[in-house]
């Protein structure tokens, strides 16, 4: 957990990575959360191949975000989820998106009735595909994509308009599926014309004033 050590907090941040299961690698956006005054949650994770991601391990990510809360002895911040691709899926389920498994069945995720606002990057949407997936959700929803993202492209945020609350949805030209960390993973380029540090400081900007 981190904390701005001159600043009273103005909110919580839970964060959750994707498959690769670091945060660390997305050092320029937890950063400038922080010095915009946030507590910071940002547990390592599992890592695992999202190709073949099972249920539990996708689970994982959501048990993980509603435990760090558990941890934050401050019940009078609000509270906002944030992740990258399976843990933008897990901020998704605090905010009260109901998934369901390859084999049709709900999954048991938590729900965090204190998340106020759920920023997700890039998830992967088709384990909210069910007609009902979204009809419980209680928070805002931010989904940030990239329009040359070929993993979860852009269009299929579409579906989070289905949601009762507000939502928002905001793509950014020529950022790939990964490009939203500072660290890449070995052997992973970022995408061929991006300004890799001028999109981080957009994002990073994006996302704090997405912040209550």
């Amino acid at each position: 957990m981190r904390t701005h050590p001159e600043r009273a907090p103005r909110g919580i941040v839970l964060f959750a990575p994707g498959a690769g299961g670091d945060p660390a690698r997305y050092a320029d956006t937890i950063d400038r959360i922080v010095a915009a005054g946030y507590i910071v949650s940002a547990a390592t994770h599992e890592r695992f191949d999202a190709r073949h991601a099972s249920a539990e391990q996708m689970c994982e990510r959501a048990v993980g975000l509603a435990d760090a809360l558990e941890g934050i002895d401050r019940p009078d911040l609000p509270v906002v989820a944030i992740g990258h691709s399976a843990g933008g899926w897990a901020a998704l389920c605090l905010a009260g998106a109901r998934p369901r498994g390859r084999e049709g069945g709900l999954l048991d995720v938590p729900v965090e009735r204190r998340v106020r606002k759920a920023i997700a990057l890039a998830p992967p949407m088709g384990w909210f595909a069910a007609p009902d997936a979204w009809a419980t959700v209680h928070a805002e929803i931010e989904i940030l994509s990239g329009a040359a993202d070929g993993v979860t492209p852009p269009e299929t945020a579409q579906i989070a308009r289905r949601s009762p609350r507000p939502v928002n949805l905001r793509t950014y030209p020529g950022v790939g599926h990964l490009d939203v960390m500072t660290v890449l993973p070995p052997g992973v380029s970022v995408t061929p014309g991006l300004d890799h540090a001028a999109f981080l400081d957009k994002l990073a900007s994006d996302m704090v004033d997405a912040l209550p």
